[in-house]
């Protein structure tokens, strides 16, 4: 049995899984914010209850909103700051005495959808998020690749390509730097152009279904949203060329995305050639914690 734990930073979600991918039980509970210790004994709690209720002993890999750093093994660059600076592995290990793996959130994204989702088949997959947030992850032969600075994939905190007069600089982003992919493309930048566009704060969901009845200040805005997403994809092509490229997170239910996307990258790519699928997530919401499981 494998158990994987999704850290966001909302919920912490528990999930075990068969050798053959089937989901045996799932756990989901409150993040406690801003709580270290909080945190490290509600991920104990879940896996100790899915051991208890299935009467077995899994692995454990954990998605987290970060990743562990090389040169000192704690953890940094985690949207969930209160993990910063923690020996959050060791820490894991020693209360549930076994070895725990850790990866990013959305390189668990990546390793789910290679080993039984939409990139079956694929040596290499890139994924995205673009949720709240915005970030990607690297699977090869369906395992992370995560680089010797732990930030392989780290696509969000890549500046926006080919930026027009109004969109340079760009705001600044959580991590200190202008113009992050961050700032425009994940659910929260959509939001923020709409209500650039408009002076009215609306969700992203309220967006797309001003979209769907026709508004012409939603489908401004998605045609800002799309050239922007567009240029994002054309990078990660020119450097890496995946072989599938698969959208998580709010946006990615968005369908127009799925056929507007392709022609608007070939633009940008070297040579104006583009022809990777674009696949939404096959796992959904799960994919992480799934991704997380099959660490092992």
């Amino acid at each position: 049995m494998r158990i994987g734990i999704d850290l966001g930073g909302t919920k912490i979600e528990g999930i075990a899984i068969s050798d053959k991918g089937n989901e045996i039980l799932r756990r989901r509970i409150k993040t406690p914010k801003g709580d270290y210790e909080g945190t490290v004994n509600s991920i104990v709690e879940i896996v100790r209850g899915i051991e208890s209720d299935t009467k077995q002993k899994g692995s454990v890999g954990v998605g987290i909103p970060g990743a562990v750093s090389i040169k000192t093994g704690k953890i940094k660059n985690a949207n969930s700051t209160w993990l910063i600076g923690k020996n959050f592995n060791k820490d894991l290990e020693d209360k549930l005495k076994r070895e725990v793996r850790l990866a990013n959130d959305a390189n668990c994204l990546a390793v789910s959808e290679s080993v039984d989702g939409a990139g079956v088949g694929s040596r290499v997959v890139f994924a995205i998020i673009i949720g709240t947030g915005c970030g990607a992850g690297l699977a090869i032969d369906k395992k992370v690749h995560d680089g010797p600075n732990s930030i392989a994939g780290e696509w969000g905190h890549v500046s926006l390509g080919w930026m027009t007069p109004q969109e340079y600089p760009g705001s600044t982003c959580y991590c200190g730097q202008k113009g992050c992919l961050e700032t425009y493309i994940s659910g929260t930048g959509f939001e923020n152009e709409y209500r650039n566009q408009t002076g009215i704060c609306k969700t992203g969901s309220e967006i797309a279904d001003l979209l769907n009845s026709g508004d012409s200040y939603a489908e401004k805005v998605m045609r800002i949203y799309e050239s922007r997403l567009a240029r994002a994809i054309a990078t990660i092509v020119n450097i890496i060329d995946p072989e599938v490229l698969v959208l998580g997170g709010g946006m990615s239910n968005i369908s127009r995305l799925y056929e507007t996307i392709p022609d608007l990258v070939r633009k940008w790519t070297f040579g104006k050639e583009f022809s990777t699928p674009i696949r939404q997530a096959m796992h959904g919401d799960s994919s992480g914690v799934r991704g997380a499981a099959w660490l092992w």
